[in-house]
């Protein structure tokens, strides 16, 4: 018998009956709330066409909302395989046999994981603009991608290294039997398989940095939610713009979803998945995934890896 069927008791009649008459009721509370926003917009003449029709045009689109989505996805992709990049060294890093490597990649993550990611792109903001490092042009996209890059590169590092406790045991074992060394080991069996096992939640992440982008209008990056602000201002529609921005962000994360839902199902048919379904990231919690909490800098877990070390 399986773990989840321990844990998990099938519903019988009633209980069902329970659940249906819950769901109609959420449903009913759900439809409740989207007919007192529309009744309210309309209310508020929000739902007139004059204000929708600016929408259409191709001017709002070459001129706002185009180099809008071009700016927020190339902050995005950038912070992404910065983040990426950040998470994986230092998640290492954390797992490090060297006292002193786990001890500095441990500040390093926690304060970036501390600091708010917009206060990260004020202060880089004004620094890069005070110094004039990358141009006036540039200097708001650098802050942008600092600022995601530094936070989500943090978090990254704990799911990465939650992921390789999480994996099944003897996998570091293996290796030593094959003759690598504990490195070669967790760079060449254990990396890969907790990426793997982690990717929901790193898809997750990628989400949340595409999200973040919109952070960049505090600092005037023309991404896309600074751009609907410039619409509505222009065309005096606030809030059809700012919904337009909404279902375009909406799409942008879902096709992102999707596309990382293909790349986990490809690799799950080369059969490279860590344990296969068993993705438990987070010692102590049955088959679930997530960032396992912290128990400070260096963490005493990592010297669980290694009863000898």
């Amino acid at each position: 018998m399986s773990a989840q069927n321990v844990l998990f008791d099938a519903p019988g009649p009633k209980a069902r009956l329970r659940h249906l008459i819950l769901t109609v009721v959420g449903g009913l509370f759900i439809a409740a709330i989207f007919g007192a926003v529309v009744w309210k917009f309309n209310q508020a003449e929000q739902l007139a066409g004059a204000l929708w029709r600016p929408l259409a045009t191709a001017d709002i689109w070459t001129e706002y909302v185009i180099p809008g989505v071009i700016s927020t996805l190339k902050a995005a992709v950038v912070s992404i395989v910065l983040a990426m990049t950040f998470g994986i060294v230092f998640g290492m890093g954390r797992l490090s046999q060297n006292r002193a490597i786990r001890w500095f990649c441990g500040v390093v993550v926690e304060f970036f994981r501390a600091v708010p990611v917009l206060l990260m792109m004020y202060f880089t903001f004004y620094y890069y603009a005070s110094k004039d490092l990358f141009g006036v042009e540039n200097n708001s996209f650098a802050a942008v991608v600092t600022g995601l890059t530094l936070y989500n590169g943090a978090v990254i590092a704990e799911l990465v290294r939650s992921g390789v406790f999480g994996l099944p045991t003897g996998q570091r074992e293996a290796g030593l039997a094959v003759g690598l060394t504990r490195s070669q080991s967790l760079r060449s069996i254990e990396l890969p398989q907790a990426l793997t096992a982690m990717l929901p939640a790193l898809v997750s992440q990628l989400v949340v940095i595409l999200k973040d982008s919109a952070l960049g209008t505090a600092i005037t990056y023309p991404e896309l939610l600074e751009q609907a602000k410039n619409v509505g201002t222009a065309y005096g529609n606030v809030i059809p713009a700012y919904i337009l921005c909404a279902l375009i962000f909406i799409a942008l994360n879902y096709g992102l979803t999707v596309i990382a839902g293909r790349i986990e199902r490809r690799i799950n048919k080369r059969g490279k998945t860590a344990g296969g379904t068993m993705t438990n990231a987070m010692p102590g919690v049955p088959l679930g995934t997530g960032v396992m909490p912290s128990t400070g800098l260096g963490g005493t877990n990592v010297q669980n890896l290694d009863p000898k070390g």
